[in-house]
């Protein structure tokens, strides 16, 4: 079953059926929840939102907004030697700029003193207790897949005396590491995490809105189904890994007798050429690999942003990728194919010239000056034309030109025509070189009957090339940037090497000295074009008044349509 509904894609994207869909549609039908939807989008501010976010993201504000529901934005700030504040902003412009609003702005630190009352409800009905075992004597005694744990010796501790220990871990008497609050549930368990987990740890640090007010913090396995409760969450989605921990979240809650929220568990985003994992983009940010979390090489949001993906491409894409229960790869060229056809319906055409070489034509008067009408964009009918100065001296690029052409070239050389886009056809005499053999000016010759596509005798040539007027064109900085990795899969490293030895060397180029026509002048940072025959380019936040700066979204060759089109035949 399939709908048109771009809640979760683009405008009007086919939005297929999946089994979290389905889930809430049995539950609208037999009034679970009180016909309520209420989902939640809770990430830990420890870093920027990254293209698995995203998928996080559109599914569970899609959902609340197909079904008429709220849903939240709430951060897990239970860890305070990683979070900042830094990242809380980020994440809500994130948000934002995929074109989601939060029905609620909450922080796991809003619960912190009702967290801490329900910890010692557990205490009292004996179903939790202060133990003093240290983090690595807890990984011994919790035991292993095919062994059952052992009790800590502390366990069984009397209610009175765990209180009093555990109002004193709060107060600050003891040091980081030297007690912890556990649940009482069942060492032998065949689930791990049921054994007797951590509900708070002391750690001594200030917390970016808590300050010093607390020095005991809740795990996540505890806070997070609680949360959920307080805020009435109806569907709490989240990822496979934490379907082995949804007895806990489960356990809590009964124990509590508190709102029980049904935890629903789907597929992470795993992607070709990319990690997603916190930890290792930290990295990459903290060895000065990549210039920051808005680099855009990286997969952070704000990278994307920065290089000129569009948020209506995210969403399309997380929408074809669609949720399962099995995890698996998604080619990163699905991702590259959504742009490109969201770029293809709105980008502007313009003409620019990456490395250029002169073009000179001798018979054209040396003063003359064409406007040349040109298509902003033929996708777009409404989106009309521009006047482009055509003059005898034009850039065009190097590689339009060979003096000595291999088989199969139909560009440039001499003897050969080729069509100026929007211009003439010229016709190639020669070209000079400087001292060390290197072509500097190439030489032609026009056909002034050509303009604008007219051949009056018939003639045909085989290649149209692009230019910008020599004497209208600006400089400006062009960026390339490519795969941050040279592998689909990162980890697949030699022996005794991790995934940075996958790393791309030449994920990019800096190109300066480039030529672009005089219309791109002054285009704000974020600003989006297609750059005819070279791809999809935008404007760099680095951009000044006296050096505009461009970075490569991506290429115009979309190998994904090709690939897609063996693997579906059938499909126009």
């Amino acid at each position: 079953m399939a709908e048109e509904n771009g809640n979760n894609g683009g405008a009007g994207e086919p939005r297929p059926s999946n089994f979290i869909r389905d889930i809430i549609l049995r539950d609208l039908e037999t009034g679970k929840h009180g016909g309520r939807v209420h989902t939640r989008f809770p990430p830990e501010p420890n870093g920027y939102l990254h293209i698995g976010h995203a998928k996080s993201i559109c599914l569970n504000f899609g959902l609340a907004r197909e079904f008429g529901g709220k849903c939240n934005l709430r951060f897990d700030d239970t860890n305070p030697c990683k979070e900042e504040v830094e990242y809380v902003e980020s994440i809500q412009t994130d948000v934002r700029w995929l074109g989601f609003e939060w029905d609620g702005l909450y922080y796991a630190s809003d619960y912190f003193e009702q967290l801490c009352e329900w910890a010692k409800l557990l205490i009292r009905t004996g179903k939790a207790y202060v133990c003093d075992l240290s983090a690595d004597e807890v990984r011994q005694y919790r035991g292993t897949l095919t062994e059952p744990g052992r009790e800590s010796p502390y366990r069984n501790r009397s209610v009175e005396e765990n209180l009093d220990l555990f109002e004193r871990m709060r107060s600050g008497e003891f040091p980081d590491g030297s007690r912890t609050l556990r649940a009482k549930i069942d060492m032998a368990s065949p689930n791990l995490n049921l054994r007797d987990p951590v509900m708070y740890r002391i750690l001594h640090a200030s917390h970016h809105r808590t300050g010093d007010k607390w020095c005991i913090y809740p795990t996540y396995d505890y806070a997070h189904g609680q949360s959920d409760s307080i805020e009435g969450i109806t569907h709490s989605i989240c990822t496979l890994e934490f379907e082995d921990h949804r007895p806990l979240y489960d356990w809590f809650i009964r124990e509590l007798g508190i709102h029980a929220p049904q935890q629903i568990e789907f597929d992470r985003l795993n992607l070709t050429y990319t990690v997603l994992s916190k930890r290792r983009l930290l990295r990459l940010v903290e060895t000065g690999f990549v210039r920051g979390w808005d680099d855009p090489r990286m997969p952070t949001l704000s990278g994307m942003r920065r290089r000129g993906y569009t948020p209506e491409a995210i969403r399309t894409f997380c929408s074809r990728i669609g949720v399962s229960k099995t995890n698996g790869i998604v080619e990163l060229g699905l991702l590259e194919h959504c742009l490109r056809e969201e770029l293809n319906r709105r980008a502007p055409r313009v003409m620019a010239v990456l490395r250029p070489v002169k073009l000179v034509i001798d018979n054209y008067p040396e003063d003359q000056v064409e406007q040349m009408e040109a298509v902003n964009n033929p996708e777009d009918p409404d989106a009309g034309t521009r006047l482009v100065p055509f003059t005898r001296e034009l850039w065009i690029e190097s590689d339009d030109f060979r003096e000595t052409p291999p088989k199969g070239y139909y560009r440039l050389y001499p003897g050969n025509e080729v069509r100026l886009r929007y211009g003439y056809i010229v016709r190639c005499t020669g070209c000079v070189k400087d001292a060390q053999g290197n072509v500097v000016e190439v030489h032609c010759i026009y056909d002034p009957q050509t303009r604008g596509g007219n051949t009056p005798d018939g003639r045909k040539v085989k290649a149209t090339i692009h230019w910008v007027s020599v004497p209208h064109a600006f400089e400006a900085e062009v960026r390339l940037y490519d795969n941050l990795f040279v592998k689909p899969d990162p980890d697949d490293a030699e022996p005794g090497k991790d995934w940075t030895s996958n790393l791309n060397p030449n994920s990019l180029e800096v190109l300066t000295g480039c030529r672009m026509e005089p219309s791109l002048k002054g285009a704000p940072p974020g600003s989006r074009f297609q750059f005819e025959r070279l791809g999809y380019f935008c404007v760099d936040p680095d951009t000044a008044p006296e050096k505009m700066v461009f970075n490569r979204t991506v290429g115009l060759r979309d190998t994904w349509a090709k690939v897609e089109k063996k693997l579906n035949p059938g499909q126009a």
